[in-house]
């Protein structure tokens, strides 16, 4: 049976540019997918297809067990979507916000505000509730956006860079409500450009270039194809590279790097702590000393640029496709 969001095949096309070139997602009931990707990815155009704001050229998607296509209605009733932009009204109070979802969705007047009265204590919203949202701080609209997704309670959310812009404090802040949300057995498709936010929010990870999914896999399965573990050393003097890169050798399972204007060296190991400790008393009984050494696990920065070529965080150009000139060229191929 396919999860409560399943795609398959979807495709849709700007003019010349292809957004998505097959997209295929399928996330089980109850956990968070993070669809990662820089600019220009097709993270959005995914999101819009299957949330019926756009009708995608060909695939099949299903959302809470209703065919997105056939029955878009149906779909809108059940899901929350919660975009890159707070959709509040700025002239209204937070409660008023609210309490107009609850009515737009048809709920009767006494119920939407009693919801509008659960959201505002969960979101921590209560103390500014009767305040006009202008004067909400961006963490603040943030949080109003999302409780308004939540009015009717639905099955599926659907939350495109939701932190996006925020400082870490209302990164965090957000953080542990989408996680209460999940823990009450929401199923969330996430998009982000934060490496750091999927790593910590997501059951599983697709990453996404140039319209199609090119990785799929828990954090650790997609961090254990870019090679495991390396020790990087740090020495203190310039002159004692080539013995610690003597030392590091002895110990690593593949080449040495050496950046010679940061004096870090590179190299690729099994063993973990233990063997870390190892290298540390062989560099000590050598006199070298040391301004850093460290065991280190890939990063899912280290895991996109092994996977697309470039960093995850590219800036986008004015018609939203990456700002990189193998980019453009790679996308302009798709799309003939």
């Amino acid at each position: 049976m396919p999860g409560a969001i399943y795609a398959e095949g979807l495709v849709k096309t700007f003019g010349d540019v292809k957004a998505l070139d097959g997209v295929d997602l399928d996330v089980p009931e109850g956990t968070v997918l993070g669809l990662l990707g820089p600019n220009g990815a097709g993270k959005t155009t995914t999101v819009r297809c299957l949330t019926t704001l756009l009708r995608p050229d060909s695939g099949t998607a299903v959302v809470a067990g209703i065919d997105v296509l056939k029955h878009p209605d149906a779909v809108r009733r059940s899901v929350g979507l919660s975009g890159q932009f707070a959709a509040v009204d700025e002239y209204l109070t937070g409660r008023e916000n609210l309490q107009m979802v609850g009515q737009l969705y048809q709920m009767r007047a006494k119920a939407a505000k009693q919801r509008a009265v659960e959201l505002l204590e969960q979101f921590n919203l209560t103390d500014a509730a009767d305040r006009p949202t202008k004067t909400y701080s961006g963490g603040m609209r943030r949080r109003l956006d999302l409780a308004a997704a939540l009015v009717v309670r639905p099955p599926v959310m659907f939350m495109d860079e939701p932190t996006t812009g925020l400082d870490p404090r209302n990164r965090q802040q957000l953080w542990d409500v989408i996680k209460q949300l999940v823990s009450g057995g929401t199923t969330l498709l996430l998009t982000t450009q934060y490496l750091e936010e999927a790593d910590h929010l997501a059951h599983d990870i697709c990453v996404v270039d140039h319209g199609r999914v090119i990785a799929r896999g828990t954090s650790d399965q997609l961090k254990a194809r870019t090679g495991g573990e390396r020790v990087e050393v740090v020495v203190h003097e310039r002159e004692h590279i080539t013995a610690a890169a003597e030392v590091l050798r002895g110990f690593g399972k593949g080449d040495t790097t050496v950046e010679e204007h940061t004096r870090k060296l590179t190299v690729p190991v099994t063993g973990g702590p233990k063997l870390l400790a190892e290298v540390i008393r062989e560099l000590d009984s050598r006199g070298i000393e040391m301004d850093d050494i460290g065991l280190r696990r890939p990063t899912l920065d280290d895991v996109f640029l092994s996977l697309t070529g470039h960093a995850a965080e590219e800036k986008p150009e004015e018609n939203g496709t990456v700002a990189n000139p193998k980019a453009r060229k790679r996308t302009k191929e798709t799309a003939q």
